[in-house]
This record gives structure tokens, sequence and C-alpha cells, in this order.
């Protein structure tokens, strides 16, 4: 079948990945209320088109923290990408890298650091931590990090604790005895969702701020409050973020909350959004509110699903078109 449209790798995703997979990777939490109002929003949100603008040359480039990419879709920091394919996060790696643009890597990947790094040398590349009770194994994962030359560090701020999502109670979800995840090997005795830290607060990104000189993205913030306190301690960039629905059930849609970080941090740091984005107008309608890029997360796993790093180029490509498609079409 053409593979048209991403809701396309979405069908073929779920028709053909193990259902405790699948599951795994659509759920949200409670009653999904925030996962699907994610979507929701973009479709209430309307455009005002202007006309007979010369639309025959469009750059659709943007730059993150001052490195260019070819168009403001990145990939997002998703768990256990073995799940969808079997290379997992390597061809995630050589799928960003083709086609010029940033991928956050998981701290729960199911590849090292190392293996990700040598999958795709020279791409643009960060990190995504959660801080762990034993602080000793986060300090060496950041420092592993920059030192294989990842270019960010992004600390997701709204996983104190697992949210509750009902299918991978039921399916008593667990990775497959052949998988792990490789950058936490025998660094923990017992389930490693257990052992983040719930007391992690906002000093401790003066803490991350000693051990590295990468610059620092936080994940996961919604309000102006927050937004405030991210310039305050010293980030440099905030992706607006609800975690795609699966930690609080009934916070705000992340296009809904981008207005209010924006107006919040008046250009004093990079904003981005991710949550919900199914197409090239989706992208759009988030620059136009405010965001300087795009991350997705579902949709890349979809992808892997479909054709591994064949099939993640294949959605960006999709999102890259309908994106330029819809700025000339909006003047």
């Amino acid at each position: 079948m053409a593979m048209v449209c991403l809701s396309d790798f979405e069908a073929y995703a779920k028709k053909y990945l193990p259902k405790i997979a699948w599951d795994f990777f659509a759920a949200g939490a409670d009653d999904c209320s925030t996962r699907d109002e994610n979507i929701l929003a973009y479709k209430r949100i309307r455009f005002r088109p202007r006309m007979l603008r010369d639309v025959s040359v469009m750059d659709i480039r943007t730059k993150l923290l001052g490195t260019e990419i070819s168009f403001p879709v990145g990939i997002a920091p998703t768990g256990f990408h073995q799940l969808a394919w079997p290379d997992g996060e390597k061809s995630t790696a050589r799928a960003a890298k083709a086609m010029n643009t940033c991928y956050i890597a998981s701290t729960y990947s199911t590849c090292t650091l190392e293996d990700i790094s040598a999958a795709a040398p020279g791409g643009l590349r960060w990190f995504q931590l959660y801080i762990h009770r034993n602080r000793a194994v986060s300090q060496q994962l950041v420092q592993r990090a920059e030192a294989l030359g990842f270019q960010g560090l992004v600390l997701t701020a709204d996983l104190p604790y697992t949210g509750k999502r009902r299918d991978d109670v039921r399916n008593g979800f667990r990775l497959p005895p052949h998988m792990t995840l490789k950058n936490l090997e025998g660094a923990f005795e017992v389930c490693k969702m257990s052992l983040l830290d719930p007391s992690v607060t906002w000093n401790d990104i003066y803490w991350l701020r000693s051990l590295t000189h990468l610059p620092i993205v936080i994940k996961g913030i919604l309000t102006k409050e927050d937004a405030e306190l991210a310039v305050r301690h010293g980030v440099q960039g905030i992706i607006v973020s609800n975690h795609g629905g699966r930690q609080l059930d009934g916070g705000p849609a992340t296009i809904d909350a981008l207005v209010e970080v924006v107006e919040a941090v008046q250009g004093r740091v990079e904003v981005y959004l991710d949550g919900g984005i199914r197409k090239g107008s989706d992208v759009l309608k988030a620059l136009a509110l405010g965001a300087k890029c795009v991350f997705i997360g579902r949709p890349a796993l979809w992808g892997l699903a479909y054709k591994g790093e064949e099939g993640l180029q294949d959605v960006l490509r999709i999102l890259q078109d309908e994106f330029r498609l819809s700025m000339a079409l909006a003047g």
C-alpha cells in the first residue's frame, strides 16, 4: 500500500507490531484524554492564509542552538526502539542524519550511546536524561554523552513517577528477555523505572551545569511560571511537552500551552514543542504560535516499525513536503 500520510504508518504499525509493543507505544495515562487532546487541539486552530505572495522559493531550514537543520522537525526521545525494529536506535540515528535533523536519544535506549554515535557519525544528537536516585549513574551518562559528541542535554522534568498507563498494567509490560536498557546495564539490580529520583528540584539544574559544558534543554514545561523558572536557572531551551499524554491526564494539549510559554520567555531561550504532530500543517501552526522546532515521538516509531531507518526517513520526508506545501498555500 502507498504510504501517503503519517496515519498510514500508524495503521501499519498497529497491524504488524506485537500487541504488547503497540500498546506500550500508544499508551496514554488514565483515560488518555491528554494524549488525544494533543491531536484534537490542532484541528481547532485555523490559518489566515495570504495570497499572491510569491512562494516560488522557500527556505525551510532553521537552527537549533546555532546548528542548522534541514527543516524544523526533529525526533523526540522515546524508549525501547528495538520493540519497533531490530536495529533500534541505530536506525533512528541514521535516519536523522540522512534527513539532516536532530535526534534526541533516550536514557531508556535499547542501544548504547556508543553504538548510536557510531551508527551516524557527525549527526546532530542530543541526549535525554532522567535523574536517578543513584546520582553517580546520571553523572556518568551525562559525561559519556558529552565525550561521544552529543551536542545537547535534555532534562525530562515531568516524570518523578511513571504515569498509570492501563494497557501496560493489564499486559504486565516488560522488555523481552533479549532486550535491555543498554546504557543502564550493571547500574541497578532492580526495576529501572522505580529508581527515578522524585526529589529532583530546580536546584538540580545547577548540579547538571557543574557536570557538563553541554547546553541544557528542559522538557516537560507547560506553564508560564515554570518557563520563567527555567530561564532563571540558566537553561538554553524549553520543550513544551506533556510526555505524549503519558504522565498527568487532564493537563493541557502542548499546542495550547505553547503560547503562554513563548510569551513568558520573550525570546531569551529557544522554545520547542512535542505532542500531537501528525501533518506538515501542524508543524506550521506550532511555528506560527512561536515554536522554533517541533519533535515527533510516536510517528518516528511507526516509521521504524514500517521499514527501519528507511521508513523513518519516509515519515520525515512526508512531514517535510507537507510543511513546505502548507507554507506556500498559507502565503
